[in-house]
């Protein structure tokens, strides 16, 4: 019998498991656990939400949410909006934002997420007329490390959230992989978009493996097993989620938030499916 010193964490496992007449399970899945903090992105419930702030807020917080991204505090100071959500069990530690914010008064919307306690902010989105060139992307770069920089300072780590778009070959380059190439990997972060990447034709993992530690919040949403290959709630379409977070340490994965641009059954049923989904998933 080989001595307890030479025995690897798997064998050992396996022989203590023989031992106590208990079937072995694979050393990686028996330290498996659910995902502890599911978020979700407001854009979701973005009806719902205009309606009635704090109600869905609360049905959200009722289905098991304890996380949200947003970009807007709803009427309240950043200190009010982040007691109104810990009354709730919810946090928001992201929020998103248009380039218009970051050219405008960037270091006063910083310090409101600051006081907020988010750690972490983003570019939602880049608009048509922002992204007609290769040398508007390096434009994009460039005001990504300048916001970036504002960040650092309040102790917040900038990102951006990708579409399809920025993985289109654009006068013969990637406009993803310039974004990767002409920022600062310190000041300038992404928020992976499952969905978005996939339907590019881009696999997630593999992004994860070519710039490893660089993508610190996901956003996962289905992909309908359809023609038109449409949003679906999380475990109900055509990605491999769990394979995806099995990557995660390669990834730096520290939030995973929910979102649906668009959906066919109502909102909260939606992301009440999305959840009960996610939480089958283990990290």
């Amino acid at each position: 019998m080989a001595s307890l010193r030479s025995l690897s964490r798997k064998d050992f496992l396996k022989t203590s498991a023989l031992a106590l007449g208990l079937p072995f399970v694979n050393s990686i899945n028996a330290f498996a656990k659910p995902i502890k903090n599911v978020g979700l992105q407001l854009y979701t419930v973005r009806n719902e939400i205009s309606k009635d702030v704090e109600g869905t807020l609360r049905k959200i917080a009722q289905i098991g949410y304890t996380e949200i991204e947003t970009g807007s505090f709803y009427g309240k100071t950043p200190k009010e909006f982040k007691a109104f959500l810990s009354g709730m069990g919810l946090s928001a530690p992201s929020s998103l934002h248009m380039t218009s914010a970051m050219k405008t008064d960037w270091s006063k919307t910083v310090d409101q997420a600051a006081e907020a306690g988010q750690s972490f902010m983003g570019c939602a989105y880049l608009a048509p007329n922002e992204r007609k060139t290769i040398d508007d992307y390096k434009k994009i770069a460039e005001l990504f490390n300048k916001s970036g920089e504002v960040c650092k300072k309040a102790g917040i780590q900038f990102m951006h959230h990708n579409h399809d778009f920025e993985f289109e070959p654009l006068e013969g380059q990637v406009p993803y992989d310039l974004i990767l190439k002409e920022t600062d990997q310190n000041l300038v972060k992404l928020e992976l978009d499952l969905y978005w990447s996939t339907k590019a034709g881009q696999d997630p993992v593999a992004l994860f493996k070519k710039s490893p530690g660089r993508f610190p919040i996901v956003h996962m949403k289905d992909m309908e097993k359809s023609p038109d290959r449409t949003f679906a709630p999380v475990g109900t379409g055509s990605i491999d989620f769990q394979r995806i977070l099995d990557a995660r340490k390669i990834a730096g994965i520290q939030h995973y938030y929910v979102e649906q641009d668009v959906c066919k059954v109502p909102p909260l049923e939606a992301i009440a499916i999305s959840f009960q989904n996610v939480k089958k998933l283990n990290v």
